[in-house]
């Protein structure tokens, strides 16, 4: 996650930029620059570390021109030096970019063939070298950004600067925000309404797949297809741009979007993306000596720890054992003396949680904590920090949260497999692969928003609803329900598909959606099977897999959520988006109150 602003100014704008540049350091202070056009000729002013290296550089070599692009960075491709800091140059324009590009080697190759030579570590230098590439073809800088945004896989925000062009930038949003923001005679481009808040009130936000022709008249905004369209500018109230909604109805509508970003963010922490390996992990005692791993959490953060479990098993080895912190305080669990503790929690002060945490310590555990907040009770206790960085989560129901959490534990299951020797260098580099993907994945997956929110108007009218999954997809399912019971008051109940015909089977019948979860895993075919036990008995099936899903079902399927393909190992970190707005759409048709549900608290802080 990196910060991001343009500036079309009517004096010198180096200045204001890192102005904007400072309420986006949370955003990422691995080192910061500017680019600017001097009397047409691009210029660049970048420092290693926080904007305070950058300000300095500045005022030794100061930059007056009056239109600019500046970027603050959390390193994901190539480590945090001066020559990885953005922006990044070719020859004809400069661009900063938040994200990840994921077939960037490939392309790197392709342009290397064509004779074109690079400066960096990083996937975003692609990015410039994409457009110049399209330039050299004779097109027009707005024809070789559209061009160029075809070539590019993954999640991403981008905005360019073009040498001669001192009325022009071109900003891009696919997976990661990018707003829009309007002056007299003036206009500007951020990561977010927060940046934008020193230099004008009124905000559009571009979608999915939106780019834009900004100008100091105004921007022109086009979809991915290039066709015009308008977006709603608004105005964003005093006070409220800490916490801002943009142009979502909830908080968690906004937080649900912003997974591509986060996720990708999350695993820049645990990732060498360049290298497609993991970056080193400080465990606190030594892998290979582990008899067994124990994972520890509440509510959300239980299913995430429960998929680990399968990750965990599945890749390191281990025997893993998982409990409910509440439950597990009380059983008086034995605990390996030099053993290992994951304790998971998005706030870190959860009450029961932090209870096992103590109680493990006390008797000879050592701990990593997969929190949210870095300096939370659960990130001070644990030996070790592995951390979400999903950002503030207003929503009190979980989302960028749990698939930050889903991102993290799949990295520290790799991890381990990778310590103990069960997972190879070839395996572990398909693995990481398989995981950069996830963020671009979100991205597609967050386009069925439309197909869930028709779902929800007939979801909205159940009593009851069943959600069914094995393998990984069946601690989604009980996800899945949590989240339609805590938003909507729907009471629902997730099973793993192989137990239907030990009980929950009796409940079938045409009232009752059930909800399956079936990405094409190794038990694809089982799952299949138990679709149509349901079919049998009249159930009104709902299913969420890859296109080929429906057909191979064989069974009547009366809403069918089309993911897109995908490796099914890390799949339900893909596959909580739709499960998440299908609950959000639920609440919403029904009246409710999506940010704050009943009787729920975002931190349960007491016993």
């Amino acid at each position: 996650m990196c910060g991001i602003v343009g500036v079309l100014g009517r004096g010198p704008v180096a200045g204001p930029i890192v102005d904007a540049l400072k309420r986006l350091e949370y955003r990422g202070y691995d080192s910061a620059g500017v680019a600017t056009l001097e009397n047409g000729r691009l210029e660049r002013r970048r420092a290693e570390g926080k904007l305070k290296n950058l300000e300095a550089k500045l005022a030794a070599e100061p930059l007056a021109g009056a239109i600019g692009i500046g970027h603050t960075r959390w390193a994901t491709h190539g480590k945090p030096t001066v020559a990885n800091a953005h922006p990044h140059a070719s020859p004809r324009l400069a661009v900063v970019h938040n994200g990840i590009i994921e077939n960037f080697k490939a392309l790197r190759e392709e342009l290397a063939a064509k004779g074109y030579h690079f400066a960096t570590e990083t996937d975003s230098e692609i990015a410039a070298f994409a457009v110049e590439d399209e330039l050299a073809r004779g097109k027009t800088p707005e024809q070789a950004v559209h061009a160029a945004l075809g070539r590019l896989r993954g999640a991403f925000a981008l905005v360019y600067l073009f040498a001669g062009e001192d009325d022009l930038l071109i900003g891009a949003r696919q997976g990661a925000p990018l707003a829009i923001g309007y002056g007299d005679g003036e206009m500007f481009l951020g990561s977010d309404a927060l940046a934008l808040a020193p230099f004008t009130d009124r905000i559009s936000y571009l979608e999915e797949g939106d780019w834009a022709v900004v100008t100091r008249e105004g921007a022109d905004i086009r979809d991915r297809d290039g066709k015009r369209v308008k977006r709603r500018i608004q105005r964003s109230p005093p006070g409220s741009l800490l916490a801002e909604k943009g142009n979502y109805r909830h908080f968690m509508a906004k937080e649900i979007h912003e997974q591509p970003e986060v996720v990708g963010h999350t695993l820049a922490h645990y990732v060498d993306m360049a290298a497609m390996r993991l970056k080193p992990f400080a465990w606190p005692v030594d892998p290979t000596k582990l008899a067994r791993v124990t994972i520890v959490a509440c509510g959300t953060a239980y299913m995430a720890g429960l998929t680990a479990k399968y990750w965990i098993e599945r890749f390191a080895r281990l025997p893993v054992e998982i409990d409910v912190a509440s439950e597990y305080r009380y059983r008086e669990a034995p605990v390996d003396d030099g053993g290992l503790t994951i304790v998971v929690s998005q706030s870190g002060e959860t009450a029961d949680t932090l209870a096992s945490l103590r109680y493990v310590k006390e008797r000879g555990s050592k701990t990593v904590g997969v929190v949210n907040v870095p300096d939370s009770s659960v990130a001070r206790l644990t030996d070790v920090l592995a951390p979400t960085l999903a950002g503030p989560e207003i929503g009190v129901a979980s989302t960028k949260a749990f698939t930050c959490q889903l991102a993290a534990l799949a990295a520290l299951a790799i991890g381990l497999g990778k310590a103990r020797g069960t997972i190879d260098e070839a395996a572990e580099a398909t693995l990481v692969g398989e995981l950069i993907a996830t963020p671009g994945l979100l991205a597609e997956a967050l386009k069925l928003e439309p197909a869930a929110e028709k779902l929800a108007q007939a979801v909205a009218r159940a009593r009851d609803v069943l959600y069914l999954g094995r393998g990984t997809s069946y601690p989604l399912a009980l996800e899945g329900a949590l989240k339609l019971k805590e938003l909507s008051y729907i009471h629902a109940e997730g099973y793993a598909a192989g137990e239907l015909k030990h009980g929950p089977i009796a409940l079938i019948d045409e009232a009752m959606p059930v909800i399956v979860i079936a990405p094409r895993d190794a038990v694809f075919e089982k799952v299949v099977s138990n679709m149509q036990e349901v079919a049998a008995r009249g159930g009104r099936i709902v299913l969420i897999g890859e296109k080929r899903a429906a057909e191979e079902a064989a069974v009547t399927i009366e809403h069918f959520l089309a993911m897109p393909d995908m490796s099914a190992n890390f799949a339900p970190i893909v596959y909580a988006a739709p499960i998440q707005m299908l609950a959000y759409h639920t609440a919403v048709i029904m009246g409710k109150d999506a940010d704050q549900p009943r009787n729920l608290a975002k931190s349960v802080t007491v016993e």
